[in-house]
């Protein structure tokens, strides 16, 4: 009897211990410096003009006291009041948003860029795949809407996490114009079980993983679904997604694209990978987003 109960005890112990693991695994950042991230970046892209842009850092409060760091991208070629604020994918941080900003230059837009929650220079700490993520971000909305006042025109375009990011926070119905959603995630649990299911590993792990998140963290993998933030939705979206992507399938995209109530648009371009599509079809990439414009008669 004292052997089975050690023997349970132990079991115990170790399926807690899984448990723990796994839901800490699913959760960190495992985030770039600043300097790996704009490495990168001057590696597939050309960066020169940034050093020269017009910059000003700043830091937001979030709903928690939580501070964001932000950097704002003055248009190099005019005053405009117009104004984007791009929110950046898993692991990456504000230097990650750089391939976007020009492409909002053009178009004549002053650039927002930052770093999501436990990302960057923001303090370390747990990822929940949309869920505060998306109320930094209406923070930082809140804020823009005060700092800059003459904003005539305000939209926000996302990459990956920084896609979800952007259509979760579509549920508090945020005073914006738009959306520019690239490569993101209807619901991350399905994203995490397609990891698995393409290693010939099992999808159980997900569910034990979101089970103790919840316990450890208050959230579970269940509650980071975008998707759901679009049923009376009516800002307009325009998502873009990389064709050949087999981390978040472009299946993700086209799912948003028929919940959301308000008008939409979905692209695939073909020959690009996840988080790649600005740059394998950066002329396409910028005619979308003019020929969305037009359509949603942007002032």
């Amino acid at each position: 009897m004292k052997i089975a109960l050690r023997i349970l005890i132990v079991l115990v112990v170790l399926a807690v211990g899984l448990g723990i693991g796994l839901a800490a695994f699913t959760t960190h950042i495992r985030r770039q410096t600043l300097e790996q991230a704009r490495e990168w970046q001057a590696a597939h892209y050309d960066i020169s003009w940034y050093d020269t842009v017009e910059k000003t850092e700043y830091t937001v409060k979030s709903y928690d006291g939580y501070k964001l760091h932000v950097q704002f991208l003055a248009n190099p070629e005019k005053t405009t009041d117009r104004y984007v604020v791009i929110s950046h994918g898993y692991s990456d941080n504000r230097l990650g948003s750089l391939k976007y900003a020009m492409l909002y230059f053009n178009l004549g837009y002053n650039v927002i860029v930052y770093d999501l929650r436990g990302h960057g220079e923001n303090k370390p700490t747990f990822c929940t795949y949309s869920v505060r993520e998306s109320r930094d971000l209406l923070a930082l909305l809140e804020d823009t809407r005060t700092r800059y006042p003459d904003a005539r025109v305000l939209g926000i375009h996302g990459e990956s996490l920084g896609a979800g990011t952007s259509i979760a926070c579509l549920k508090e119905h945020p005073q914006i114009d738009f959306v520019v959603a690239d490569c993101g995630f209807s619901e991350i649990k399905a994203v995490l079980k397609n990891g698995l299911k393409s290693g010939n590993l099992p999808e159980w792990p997900v569910d034990y993983a979101s089970f103790f998140a919840k316990l450890l963290y208050g959230y579970s993998l269940d509650e980071m679904r975008p998707i759901e933030s679009l049923s009376d939705n009516e800002v307009p979206i325009l998502f873009i997604h990389g064709e050949e992507d087999d981390f978040i399938a472009p299946w993700h995209s086209e799912a948003m694209q028929q919940a959301t109530k308000g008008y939409s648009e979905v692209h695939l371009i073909p020959g690009a990978g996840h988080a790649e599509s600005v740059l394998t079809a950066p002329m396409d990439y910028m005619e979308y987003v003019r020929h969305f414009f037009r359509a949603i008669q942007l002032p």
